[in-house]
């Protein structure tokens, strides 16, 4: 079976890097930690299995998938070798999509 590569998008990066920074600003910085901890545990399961995501409801493409890992949408780019995780984004956030997609 064949590996695909996983890699984050900047925006991505700094949506996770804003999650730990919000739960730390609440006081609960283990929270925000954990929180991401799981996102690349779940983000790792698409390295065999790349199509596990659904469509992105939005926007109907098969290449634009999302994990829900509550309370946040892991959305990422499907391509023949590689998966790009694009945005994690709270749940009920309408999603917009970055420029470097």
């Amino acid at each position: 079976m064949t590996t695909i590569r996983v890699e984050f998008s900047e925006s991505a990066i700094g949506d996770l890097l804003a999650v730990r920074a919000w739960y730390r600003e609440q006081q609960v910085a283990e929270i925000g930690e954990r929180l991401v901890s799981e996102i690349f545990e779940h983000v790792e399961s698409l390295a065999a299995h790349p199509d596990l995501g659904r469509e992105v409801p939005e926007f109907g493409q098969p290449w634009l998938r999302e994990l829900i890992h509550p309370p946040f949408r892991i959305v990422y780019k499907r391509e023949a070798r590689l998966v790009r995780v694009v945005r994690v984004w709270r749940s009920e956030r309408l999603l917009q999509l970055p420029d470097d997609k």
